[in-house]
């Protein structure tokens, strides 16, 4: 009997031929059984040298059982054996694939330890990469429960903000496929609750696609109009060219340019910090009412006058989305959650969720921000169903990573010529093609070189000079939410292979107000590079 469980360990140990040590959790159970068996040969033995004072019958239990456990372990071993080596093959596959990018790694921890201790301190992150389709990196950095010092993991749940824009764009994106919902029709026909709109007192339309732009003149979160018009007339102010007036002394007048650029550079990115902190101030962000329905939540700014004419100039709006989402909602003849939820499934992101206080989400991170002394507290209680569109969902970075793949498959599949053997993608090339089309009239913050397209930001490929800076084209879009921040960033790319093709990096942090585009796309970049080595060297 002891020849068969060694016989059985022998086994597990030669099928599997990358880790000895892969097959240990079957070694331990072995073990364990090991020190039974020892205790009862050591019985047997014992009681064998007093054969003449026990009979027989009264030590055949004690062989048959035995025998049993024997037969048991063994047969376990045999079945453990075949998934063993599954694993272990997988594990290795895994390993190797993580050694091709070991150096991208490296880098990108360092640009990830920028944000989580010298910039802005934010308490725990969570970074997930795919190359090609296949995620190469997920890793949690700090904490996503300070008080019961919890870390984050790949597994994280965060809320996910404004990357809530880029799901509600698919959805819409769907029914408009499936002839649901006409882009360019007044919202009226499928919200007439919603109120005609005026403008300089005369009647105008606002469609589903100007609020996919953020063209529809819908406020944000500011609610003084008149505000939010002298920003932007300020914006456009700054990007003119400053006129040409005649003065006594040219002198002078380079003296006063001088001054005006330092005061500039050292003001421009205070100001920047300054402008998100500001936006946090704002009421609506920490409401804690309840809204039954997204209906319901349009009682918050639909008897508000617009900013702007529609279509005339570009204008972020969380509250817009939120009228999206009744469009949605009555053109699929669901509620939006549910909708959404059974995109969710169909896509495989199983872990995105709306962010409701009652449900228990297992993983779910908390929620921070700094006080006015710049100490780190927990963030107040909010109500997020007044957006789920615009910013209500949690997720993970393994299910952002998802959806961004599941959007560049669809993209890259109108490039190719032969599509024979390929499924078809989530969206239809020509559809996908339109979301990540930038439009005019529009702008986005966290990246001037880009454009708004249907709820996401496209940069587009552009190199203007010799020898001088090329633009890649990416697409990404960020968030910015209480206690929340994140970044999800496609960069395509042209190699022409199966797809999809190119990198994907999302970064979830539970800290408001932390700007993530950048570092996504210096780690995108790090990572296209690594994937461009290393198919030159084989």
């Amino acid at each position: 009997m002891s020849r068969l469980l060694c016989l059985s360990r022998s086994h597990m140990y030669t099928k599997c031929k990358y880790s000895v040590q892969k097959c240990e959790p079957f070694v331990c159970l072995l073990t364990s059984r090991g020190r039974v068996r020892d205790e009862l040969m050591k019985r047997l033995i014992s009681s064998s040298r007093r054969a003449v004072l026990t009979p027989y019958n009264s030590r055949h239990p004690l062989f048959w059982l035995l025998g049993i456990g024997t037969g048991f372990v063994l047969a376990l071993g045999l079945k453990y054996r075949d998934s063993a080596s599954e694993r272990c093959e997988c594990d290795a596959q895994k390993t190797l694939t993580v050694s091709r990018y070991s150096g991208a790694i490296d880098t990108s921890r360092g640009l990830l330890q920028r944000i989580k201790q010298d910039e802005v301190g934010a308490p725990g992150m969570v970074i997930g990469v795919s190359v090609d389709g296949s995620h190469v990196w997920c890793e949690g950095v700090g904490y996503a429960d300070l008080e019961n010092r919890v870390p984050c993991g790949p597994d994280t749940v965060m809320r996910i903000a404004s990357i809530s824009k880029p799901l509600t764009a698919a959805a819409v994106a769907r029914l408009w496929e499936e002839d649901k919902i006409d882009l360019d029709a007044p919202v009226q026909r499928y919200v007439p609750e919603f109120p005609q709109k005026q403008f300089d007192g005369e009647d105008v339309t606002i469609t589903p696609r100007m609020i996919l732009s953020h063209l529809s003149g819908i406020r944000h979160y500011e609610k003084d109009v008149k505000k939010v018009r002298e920003d932007k007339e300020k914006a456009k102010r700054l990007l003119k060219p400053p006129e040409k007036k005649e003065e006594k002394s040219s002198d002078e007048n380079k003296e006063k340019l001088e001054k005006a650029e330092d005061s500039s550079a050292k003001n421009k990115e205070a100001k920047g910090g300054q402008k998100r902190k500001k936006e946090f101030e704002q009421e609506e962000y920490y409401l804690k009412d309840n809204f039954e329905n997204v209906t319901q939540a349009l009682d918050l700014f639909k008897d508000d006058p617009l900013v702007f004419r529609p279509g005339s100039t570009f204008l972020y709006s969380t509250h817009a989305y939120t009228l999206l989402s009744a469009v949605v909602e009555r053109a699929a003849g669901q509620r939006f959650l549910d909708h959404m939820m059974k995109m969710f499934r169909e896509l495989g992101m199983l872990n995105t969720v709306p962010d409701e206080n009652d449900p228990i989400i297992y993983n779910r991170s908390r929620f921070y921000h700094f006080n006015k002394k710049g100490r780190v507290v927990n963030c107040p209680y909010v109500d997020n169903s007044y957006k789920w569109a615009g910013g209500g969902f949690l997720s993970t970075v393994g299910d952002l990573l998802v959806f961004g793949n599941a959007l560049l498959y669809s993209y890259q599949m109108a490039e190719l010529k032969n599509t024979d053997g390929l499924l078809p993608g989530f969206l239809k090339p020509h559809t996908a093609k339109a979301i990540w089309a930038p439009v005019d009239k529009t702008d986005a913050s966290w990246d001037k070189d880009g454009l708004y397209a249907q709820g996401w930001l496209v940069v587009e490929k552009q190199q203007k000079y010799g020898q001088c800076r090329s633009r890649r084209h990416y697409v990404s879009h960020t968030g910015s939410a209480v206690g929340a921040s994140s970044v999800l960033l496609v960069l395509p790319s042209e190699s022409g292979h199966t797809p999809p093709q190119g990198v994907v990096v999302t970064i979830i942090t539970n800290m408001q107000s932390v700007g993530l585009n950048t570092t996504a796309l210096k780690i995108a970049q790090e990572f296209d590079k690594a994937r461009d080595e290393e198919r030159v060297s084989s």
